[in-house]
């Protein structure tokens, strides 16, 4: 993923691994494909381009306004027919096909990165490289979900600590679940600056140099929780397969262990059960080029299977 400046100002999404994507997703002209998270469109857009002339894609998004920066720039495949754009959870990734009288499908795609829209332009406080409060939701307008603020604000010594430990693979997670604790009897930590510095402060002096490192896991580990990420790609995955064609394709890129070890252990349960074959035997990984001019692909895996 990497930032861009679009001609209407701000940042759009480059698409990652667009090429292997489309040449394992769409095999022939024509044909009905899932984008579950559309994000920018760029991978919804690839698709049409290779399906035409009437080939069609339904696009999900959790994010209303980054939906709706999709929608204007996507307005001509709209105006076609060829895509609809939906907002809500890939968590109900059958339900909403089956709202849109959808299935069966010959492609899903679950792009499971983080947009660059999220990182460089909602101002939630998905990075710490500028000062931003710290909401983290991919859907802020829903009040049921809490904010990273309120996790930091709320949370014990020891949820925090699995919280870290579990979904950023922090090694000084108790350390600054511990200073957390403390700062959070001073002031509330809303912002991202304030996170930083509390980060910082927890770890050995020794290593304080490298901060960053701490700070990136601790907020991946925020992020995932707030969202539930995790729970939503189990819940997705079957729901993918159930509304799949035979021989429809299923593919995701996931950007860090705990998803693609979430995503290749349910793609060999499925291979196990008769129901999938796998087409990628190791994950596909983004070409040197393609990391030369976009760094945040760098962790990128795509895994590939069939329905039989």
């Amino acid at each position: 993923m990497a930032s861009a400046t679009a001609r209407s100002g701000g940042t759009v999404h480059l698409p990652v691994m667009l090429d292997e994507v489309v040449a394992h997703l769409v095999q022939r002209p024509g044909g009905r494909f899932v984008d579950a998270t559309v994000d920018g469109g760029g991978h919804a857009e690839a698709i049409l381009r290779r399906s035409a002339p009437d080939g069609r894609v339904l696009g999900i998004d959790r994010d209303r306004d980054l939906l709706a920066r999709t929608r204007d720039r996507l307005s001509d495949d709209i105006a076609a027919g060829r895509l609809l754009l939906v907002n809500g959870s890939f968590s109900a990734l059958a339900e909403i096909v089956a709202a849109h009288q959808f299935a069966p499908v010959d492609g899903v795609l679950f792009d499971l990165g983080l947009s660059s829209f999220h990182f460089d332009t909602s101002g939630r406080g998905f990075s710490f490289s500028r000062d931003e409060p710290l909401d983290m939701r991919f859907d802020p307008s829903d009040g049921s979900c809490e904010t990273a603020a309120d996790l930091l604000r709320t949370r014990s010594v020891n949820e925090l600590t699995a919280i870290f430990r579990n979904f950023g693979e922090e090694r000084f997670a108790g350390r600054i679940a511990g200073r957390i604790l403390i700062e959070r009897t001073r002031a509330p930590i809303a912002t991202t600056s304030q996170l930083l510095d509390v980060i910082t402060a927890a770890l050995p002096a020794r290593i304080r140099w490298r901060a960053a490192r701490s700070a990136a896991r601790i907020f991946q580990a925020l992020r995932i929780a707030v969202n539930d990420e995790l729970d939503t790609i189990r819940d997705a995955l079957p729901q993918a397969v159930s509304i799949l064609a035979p021989g429809g394709r299923l593919a995701v890129i996931a950007f860090h262990s705990l998803e693609d070890r979430l995503v290749k252990q349910f793609l060999v349960a499925e291979r196990t059960a008769g129901r999938m074959q796998i087409l990628t035997k190791r994950p596909l990984r983004p070409s040197e080029s393609e990391v030369a001019n976009n760094s945040r692909a760098a962790s990128a895996k795509l895994r590939v299977a069939e329905r039989l």
